[in-house]
C-alpha cells in the first residue's frame, strides 16, 4: 500500500497515512495523531511527494539476464555442434594374440 504525506492546517502537524489507491483522501486530521491536546478536526491537505523509489525484491538480477546481441550470437555459435567435424566411428579393441 502506497504511504501518502498531509498536513494539518488546524495544528501544523505533518503525517503520513497508509492507505489504498482506490482509498478517498482524508478530510480532517485523524484523532490519534492530532498534536493538539483536545481533538479539533483541522482540515488536512495531501502534499504532493516524490514518491517512493523501485524497490527491487528477490533473488537479484544476473549478468547474463542483459547481454548484448553479438554476445547471444557468439554463444549460439559456440554451443552448436559443427557440421563438417566428423565424429570417428568406435571401433573395437584388437583382441591380443595368444600363443
Amino acid at each position: 500500500m502506497p504511504t501518502y504525506d498531509y498536513v494539518c492546517q488546524k495544528c501544523g502537524l505533518e503525517f503520513e497515512a497508509r492507505q489504498s489507491i482506490s482509498a478517498p483522501v482524508l478530510k480532517t486530521c485523524p484523532e490519534d495523531v492530532c498534536a493538539q491536546k483536545k481533538w479539533g478536526r483541522g482540515k488536512v491537505t495531501k502534499k504532493i511527494g516524490a514518491g517512493a523509489g523501485l524497490l527491487f525484491k528477490g533473488g537479484g538480477f544476473y549478468i547474463t539476464d542483459y547481454r548484448s546481441e553479438g554476445y547471444k550470437q557468439a554463444a549460439k555459435k559456440d554451443s552448436a555442434p559443427a557440421k563438417s567435424e566428423a565424429k570417428p566411428e568406435a571401433k573395437p579393441a584388437a583382441k591380443p594374440k595368444e600363443k
